[in-house]
C-alpha cells in the first residue's frame, strides 16, 4: 500500500470530504485504513464483564485507501506518490507533484 501508519493524510469522498488526520491503522487485506478522529460511527454495546464501556461509543470506522491522499510535506497538497530506489538501496516515496521525497527521515533515521 502507498499509504503507512502515521501518514498524514486528507479525505478526498465522503463525509468527511476535504478533512485532515493521521493514520492510526492499516488493513492491507482489505485495502482500508483508518484515520484518528475521522469517520466516526456509533457502534451500541452490551455490557460485558471488564471489557470497556456499556452504551453508544463513537469510533473510528474504516475507509477505502482510494479515498484518503497522502498529504505532501513539501507542496503541502494531497498528492499521489511514485516509489524511487536511491542509491544505497532504500525505497521512498516521492510527490509526483513538487518531486520532493516523503518517507527520507522515516526510512532514514
Amino acid at each position: 500500500m502507498k499509504i503507512r501508519k502515521g501518514d498524514q493524510v486528507m479525505i478526498v469522498s465522503g463525509k468527511d470530504k476535504g478533512k485532515q488526520g493521521r493514520v492510526e491503522r492499516v488493513i492491507p487485506s482489505d485495502d482500508k485504513v483508518v484515520v484518528a478522529g475521522l469517520n466516526t460511527v456509533t457502534r451500541h454495546l452490551r455490557p460485558r464483564a471488564g471489557v470497556r464501556q456499556a452504551g453508544r461509543v463513537q469510533q473510528e470506522a474504516p475507509l477505502d485507501a482510494s479515498n484518503v491522499r497522502l498529504m505532501c510535506t513539501g507542496c503541502n497538497r494531497p498528492v499521489r506518490t511514485r516509489s524511487h530506489n536511491l542509491e544505497d538501496g532504500t525505497k521512498v516515496r516521492i510527490c509526483q507533484r513538487c518531486q520532493e521525497t516523503i518517507d527520507w527521515s522515516r526510512s532514514n533515521p
